[in-house]
């Protein structure tokens, strides 16, 4: 299955050898680039990539007003876009904002071509990208200047036990193969509790399960190792 793939970022160079690196590959196609915000959201209107690979800072509108303009309900698109934000910096406020509004994860633009194309798959697969540990840093470092969301922490009342463990082990950023490792449990089992916890919380991916996790003070920052 091929994935195409919409980049959106304000500096030329870094649009072509992106576009050049994913094109170069048999599975992934680049659908179209866009220099700024508002230009992305109009290319992803006409060419639902399955992938948009947004910088954070660009002109006219910038790549957190454009993931909330894409994911907030105000398009049809059937699936929803992936959307994974591109940043220079590993601690940038518009990259946690871009996560609560539902964006898959985030890519330091000085990533190596693997880990580039690796992150392009496994967003379009439908998971987040977690994995690295300065993306809990990064949600740790704006978690512990916000206050707990009062609100969410009802939400937490209608996962079992087992469930707010396992919601507890995703806020780590730990894969199901981790979790399931963790809690001895068969990795197909982790996957149907993940699944659960994505429906009963109403949350789109294990980015927003990570964010949520925080915001209802289920985990606190600098306990995430």
């Amino acid at each position: 299955m091929t994935v195409t793939v919409l980049i959106a970022d304000d500096q030329a160079m870094i649009r072509a050898g992106f576009a050049a690196l994913l094109a170069a590959q048999p599975d992934i196609d680049v659908v179209g680039e866009a220099a700024d915000g508002r230009e992305a959201v109009l290319l992803t209107k006409a060419t639902h990539p399955d992938v948009v690979l947004m910088d954070v800072r660009m002109p006219l509108l910038d790549g957190l007003g454009a993931t909330r303009e894409l994911l907030g309900g105000e398009h049809d698109f059937d699936p929803m876009p992936r959307v994974l934000m591109l940043t220079t910096f590993d601690i940038d406020d518009y990259v946690y904002e871009a996560l609560r509004a539902g964006a898959s994860g985030f890519l330091l633009k000085d990533a190596s071509p693997a880990d580039l194309i690796a992150a392009v798959r496994i967003v379009a697969a439908g998971d987040a990208l977690l994995a690295p540990s300065i993306t809990r840093r990064l949600i740790e470092d704006f978690a512990r200047n916000r206050p707990i969301t009062r609100p969410t922490t009802t939400r937490l009342g209608t996962l079992t036990p087992r469930e707010t463990e396992v919601l507890g082990l995703i806020a780590q950023g730990r894969s199901n193969g981790e979790i399931a490792a963790h809690l001895v449990l068969a990795e197909q089992t982790v996957k149907t509790h993940v699944s659960r916890i994505l429906d009963k919380l109403d949350l789109r991916d294990r980015a927003q399960a990570v964010v949520f996790a925080y915001e209802s003070g289920l985990v606190k920052p600098g306990t995430a190792d």
